[in-house]
């Protein structure tokens, strides 16, 4: 595991209702390394810490105390994950495996291969093999 995330300013902050399962979910689909997990008085996730690649992410069970809930309890999704991968068909796979519903198909793009899962716990992940040659002035019209 990794240390180069602890200097990250910015940590998303998933409000997960089961975070134990998605603990286990994001190990299997996207490679995750859990860092470490404190219990709740209630036997839920109070917090928990993940490393994704070279990024850390925090998450914890629902609590409605602190108006902390997750998409699937909200009804829909505010935010999603971009994932860099080495190969977005194989990344689609794995995280189908382990349980992701397929929002969008692979595709090519400008910017490189990409598709969209979506967790069983609500989240987005856009995961894409990046194009090294892309320029996002290609797609402003900018020459």
């Amino acid at each position: 595991m990794t240390d180069t995330a602890l200097n990250q300013t910015v940590t998303a902050y998933l409000a997960v209702d089961g975070a134990a399962a998605a603990i286990e979910f994001y190990k299997q689909a996207f490679g995750a390394e859990e860092r470490y997990r404190i219990p709740g008085p209630d036997g839920k996730i109070g917090h928990a810490e993940l490393f994704i690649g070279n990024s850390l992410i925090y998450l914890a069970d629902d609590w409605p105390e602190g108006d902390f809930f997750s998409p699937l309890t909200r009804g829909g999704v505010s935010v999603a994950f971009a994932l860099d991968v080495d190969d977005a068909d194989a990344a689609v796979e794995r995280a189908v495996a382990a349980g992701a519903r397929i929002i969008r198909e692979p595709r090519d793009e400008p910017f490189g291969r990409t598709a969209d899962v979506a967790d069983p716990f609500g989240h987005r992940w856009s995961l894409t093999k990046v194009n090294p040659n892309f320029k996002p002035e290609d797609m402003m019209g900018a020459s």
